[in-house]
């Protein structure tokens, strides 16, 4: 179940107030979540969110700290939020345009599609590739493994024109915190591109899931994701025992 958490400014229509509540109602239904009140404050700028709660067996949570050597690690959703958001924010990205398109409907794209292909397979950790990227995320399942992920830069999934705009230097504040966050625990190989470094830090707005799963189980949850899912997805590396790195792009 869920619950509503609304700021809102006086200074906007209560119909749009209504048309984002409503939104949000319509995503809780998708994901049969019942939502069941909320809160509303007065703000100057407008922010939703919702407070969610459920139930669920232990055993049957999917950790973030254990991935094992062997593993393959496969991306739900693609790269490349933060970057595009940044640029819409600039006036460079045209609301449009095909690229916005895809950048609406990856965030609005629940994860359940992720959940229910790797349902029932030999999933070994499992976590969301929010705020602090896909290499920070990636950082914290390494070290709570013991681990070290492999990424390798040219399979993994990115939202068109998001390179691009890395290029020109559109890059979130939140990439570089991410940097930060992350410290030497990186080993990044001097052939990957800048630009695509920048994408594999980039703070993502309702990423995708990054599982860490048996490669025997691999190709029955591609096959699953190609039926379920609506956003781009693929293998992105591999855990390997620990080296001194938790993340090595290359």
């Amino acid at each position: 179940m869920a619950m509503n958490i609304v700021c809102f400014p006086n200074c906007l229509p209560l119909e749009v107030l209504a048309e984002i509540i409503r939104g949000g109602a319509d995503k809780c239904t998708e994901a049969n979540c019942l939502v069941v009140g909320g809160h509303t404050v007065q703000d100057d700028e407008p922010k939703f969110g919702l407070s969610v709660s459920s139930v669920i067996h232990p055993k049957d949570v999917w950790k973030n700290s254990s991935s094992q050597p062997g593993d393959v690690l496969v991306l739900t959703k693609p790269i490349g939020v933060g970057i595009l958001n940044t640029a819409l924010k600039g006036g460079l990205l045209q609301e449009d345009s095909e690229t916005y398109k895809q950048l609406v409907h990856s965030m609005s794209t629940l994860n359940v599609q992720g959940k229910r292909a790797a349902e029932g397979l030999r999933v070994h950790a499992c976590t969301d590739i929010t705020g602090f990227g896909l290499m920070g995320h990636a950082f914290e399942m390494a070290m709570g493994s013991d681990t070290t992920l492999v990424l390798e830069a040219e399979r993994i999934p990115i939202l068109p024109e998001a390179i691009s705009f890395a290029s020109m230097g559109l890059v979130p504040a939140g990439a570089y915190d991410n940097r930060s966050y992350v410290g030497d625990n990186a080993q990044i190989s001097p052939q990957v591109d800048r630009a695509l470094v920048d994408a594999i830090y980039d703070p993502q707005t309702s990423g995708g899931l990054l599982f860490s799963i048996a490669e025997e189980d691999v190709e029955e949850m591609l096959t699953r994701l190609q039926q379920l899912t609506t956003t781009s997805y693929g293998v992105v590396g591999r855990v390997i025992e620990g080296t001194g790195k938790a993340v090595i792009i290359e």
